[in-house]
């Protein structure tokens, strides 16, 4: 009788331990883990550049039909220039920022 005894004992052991080392442990996200998840999320967004071309496309078209000269269109390209990068900086540090929040929020 004790032989079985000392199989089902080792056998719940066994089971249990199984058990506890199939399990995953997950821990949450440091904030060096959010930030670095925040900048690729940064880098994926589109480029200044795009922004920038865009701009000085828009700009120089609109400097074009208002001014009617090429100096209209080359000021409004210029224009179209600053504020094409400083909408595309924006937009992609509104991505960090919401990558970078949501991420600290898992980690409540």
């Amino acid at each position: 009788m004790p032989l079985k005894s000392q199989y089902k004992t080792s056998l719940i052991l066994g089971f249990v331990a199984a058990i506890l080392f199939s399990t995953q442990v997950f821990s949450a996200p440091s904030a060096a883990d959010c930030a670095a998840e925040a900048d690729r999320a940064e880098r994926q967004a589109a480029s200044q550049t795009g922004g920038a071309g865009r701009g000085a496309m828009r700009g120089a078209a609109f400097g074009a039909v208002v001014g009617d000269s090429s100096k209209a269109a080359k000021r409004g390209a210029a224009v179209g220039v600053v504020g094409g990068a400083a909408k595309k900086s924006k937009a992609k540090n509104a991505a960090y920022t919401q990558t970078y929040d949501a991420c600290m929020a898992r980690s409540d």
